[in-house]
């Protein structure tokens, strides 16, 4: 269970990728390691097994796990370059993968850090391979044994039209393991892969609803190293790969290599060139390679775009004709790290990590403006606008955390979106109030149960409050916010603020000026106390027992010893282990106060707290807590409908109390740290 939503900090992530492997060693250690030991590598990590291929059913056939040497003379691990030939679909419905990794084919630069070429059947074989994904903002070296599952001596999931090249079964099987099994692979979108090989934030438009300026989005994307595909909808699946009278081809995946304005008679024209990763069939339309609109720009022009083309799959289109026959646009934009070392202009990234914490921070969609508030929160400072415009571009994408590994569990992917609001100047973490009175200024188109909702905005320079959210409350998951600008951009984590006002209680009155409450109140103390007329943590326990049993508007189960070892340890101001009347009145004075504050915050007057609005309650008792305390103490304290009783709420508030005013104490120089020995820790520890 997740317990924590903890800012990561500005960075895009580490480019050296992580080893993976239970032991720790990496792909050249294991591989060595095999060499010097004359074996072949079995990978304990991912066995050649069922249960690696199906979680949910029995496999239907009975499947042969094979090395490729097993399974061919001649195995090679790439032949003639790796290239969209190299990948046809086996009996798995991944295809998502397949596409995303034709794409990959066409971007040598990203196709090299997926798939290391220090590895082959020949050189230094030892039946061990790696490949690398980028995964939650690190990427991951993960390797696996060259065991592939066959059926009657063939490949029968991802494999090459050249029967003895093996990359791309090889590649499938080492993202199966990272996701867990192959079945985790069963249904999914190209753009998600798509990311995992590039570390980029995917964006989706659908060309007939595109915003005006989809044209200049395009372009500035591929300025910065984006990855780019579209294609056309099919209404059913015999549409398929059918190829229309223009030359285009319905549900076919096609890459964007560039965008180009130019002069043609007299007006602007926006021409776009597009990819038939075929290398053949092309779009024979207006501005296709021999059409007369070529005859009418500047040679010198003409021979710079077309750079002599020819039937090579690569077309123009003027941008107008590309909206009218493609439907969707699919862009990667790559994070910094992700980018070739020529490329001048990258994207600006915060990045952070957080987890819809139920009973704390899963408060749902704004439909829930109860509990919206208590989400995790992020404030993003926009000063300067971008170089063209007085806007500031930003992309948010936010991707919830390891749900295909988690479906063995019974759990899916969840229903997410986000919203964006004008923040105030001051204040940290936004409470009910200020939601139900502020519109968001930006959100996500819907909400949907993708692993990434991702939006583009042009917003002004300001301030602005990001609210990531399950569409409904008590829906556990971590997740991953990105946030991309065009330029530099400050982000931080709402809610991380500790701090604590607690003001010294005002000196108990003298007895002849007690009101009549505090005359019953000593009475009562009286006949509890003994000859030394204070109280022991007993008889504190059986007068507040019998006090608040009366209290019919809270719900109330008996104070526990503890609590009350507590209360002694806050309130025995003179060391002595029991209170005198003195210390219980000022005691008494602040238990009015919190009745007052669980009374206030009991909004249905049910005799409980909803444990969301504990925030609230310990912020105006005068203590802040970040969200993490905060989740911890939902998890403490709140039953499993989210409520807190009374006596919960006292022991909470009272121990809360309690550690500050020690901790305040021992901060002599009030910088937020003290230094204590072992003594002092345990003497703190058992005395709370």
């Amino acid at each position: 269970m997740p317990l924590q939503s903890t800012p990561s900090g500005r960075s895009s992530g580490s480019t050296k990728a992580v080893n993976t492997q239970s032991d720790g060693k990496s792909f050249e250690q294991l591989r060595q390691e095999c060499l010097q030991r004359g074996v072949l590598f079995e990978d304990l990590d991912f066995p050649a097994v069922d249960s690696s291929l199906f979680y949910s059913q029995s496999v239907p056939v009975q499947f042969e796990w094979k090395r490729p040497k097993e399974l061919c003379n001649n195995p090679k691990f790439i032949v003639g370059g790796a290239n969209r030939t190299d990948i046809c679909q086996g009996q798995l419905g991944d295809c998502w993968l397949l596409a995303a990794i034709a794409s990959l084919t066409l971007k040598k630069d990203a196709l090299a850090r997926v798939v290391p070429h220090d590895q082959d059947f020949d050189h230094r074989y030892a039946g061990i391979f790696h490949f690398q994904f980028w995964k939650h903002n690190q990427w991951m070296d993960v390797v696996v044994d060259d065991r592939l599952p066959s059926v009657r001596g063939k490949l029968v999931l991802l494999h090459s039209a050249s029967n003895n090249e093996f990359w791309s079964a090889l590649l499938e099987k080492a993202y199966a393991k990272l996701h867990g099994s192959y079945e985790s692979l069963k249904g999914g979108s190209t753009l998600e892969a798509m990311e995992d090989f590039t570390g980029g934030v995917a964006e989706m438009y659908d060309t007939k609803k595109a915003p005006d300026n989809l044209f200049y989005i395009m372009k500035k994307a591929l300025d910065k190293g984006s990855m780019m595909g579209c294609s056309i909808d099919i209404s059913s699946s015999a549409e398929s790969e059918a190829k229309t009278s223009s030359g285009l081809v319905k549900g076919h995946a096609y890459s964007i290599t560039r965008l180009e304005e130019l002069n043609f008679r007299g007006r602007s024209v926006k021409l776009i060139r597009v990819r038939n990763p075929w290398g053949q069939v092309e779009w024979n339309g207006p501005w296709s390679d021999n059409s007369r609109e070529w005859d009418y720009i500047d040679k010198a022009e003409k021979t710079r775009i077309l750079q002599n083309s020819t039937d090579d799959g690569e077309f123009w289109m003027e941008f107008s004709d590309f909206q009218a026959n493609y439907d969707k646009v699919e862009i990667c934009n790559m994070t910094p790290d992700s980018l070739t070392d020529n490329t001048k202009r990258h994207w600006e990234v915060n990045l952070f990590e957080g987890s819809w914490i139920r009973g704390s921070t899963a408060g749902g969609c704004r439909n829930y403006i109860d509990t919206f508030w208590t989400n995790p929160q992020f404030k993003l400072v926009l000063e300067d606008a971008d170089d063209e415009d007085d806007v500031c571009s930003v992309v948010i994408a936010l991707m919830q955390k390891n749900r295909r590994q988690l479906r063995k569990e019974g759990l899916d992917l969840e229903t997410i979106g986000f919203a964006v609001y004008e923040a105030p100047d001051d204040g940290d973490q936004q409470g009910k109030d200020f939601f139900r009175y502020h519109g968001s200024k930006a959100r996500s188109r819907t909400y949907i149960n993708m692993r990434e909702v991702s939006e583009r905005f042009t917003l002004p320079p300001g301030k602005y409050l990001l609210v990531p959210t399950t569409f409904q409350p008590h829906h556990e998951a971590d997740f991953i916010i990105r946030i991309f600008s065009e330029k530099k951009a400050e982000a931080i984590e709402m809610g991380s603020i500790i701090d604590a006002d607690l003001p010294d209680p005002p000196m108990p009155s003298a007895p002849e000026e007690e009101t009549d409450e505090e005359k019953g109140l000593r009475r009562l103390f009286e006949q509890l106390a003994g000859a030394d007329h204070a109280i022991s943590v007993r008889e504190l326990q059986q007068m507040l027992n019998g006090v608040l049993s009366r209290r019919k508007e809270i719900k109330f189960d008996g104070l526990s010893l503890s609590t009350c070892h507590s209360i002694i340890n806050l309130m025995d101001v003179d060391n002595t282990g029991k209170l005198e009347f003195q210390e219980f009145k000022v005691f008494w004075e602040k238990m009015k106060k919190w009745i007052m504050l669980f009374l206030s915050f009991d909004t249905d007057r049910s005799g409980k707290m909803s444990s969301y609005e504990l925030r609230s309650a310990l912020k105006a008792a005068g203590m802040q807590l970040n969200n993490r305390l905060l989740q911890l103490l939902g998890l403490r304290f709140a039953d499993d409908k989210y409520d807190i009783d009374f006596d919960d709420y006292l022991t909470c508030i009272v121990r809360m109390e309690n550690m500050f005013r020690v901790f305040q104490a021992m901060d002599q120089h009030k910088g937020g740290r003290v230094r204590m020995n072992i003594m002092q820790f345990l003497m703190l520890s058992m005395n709370v």
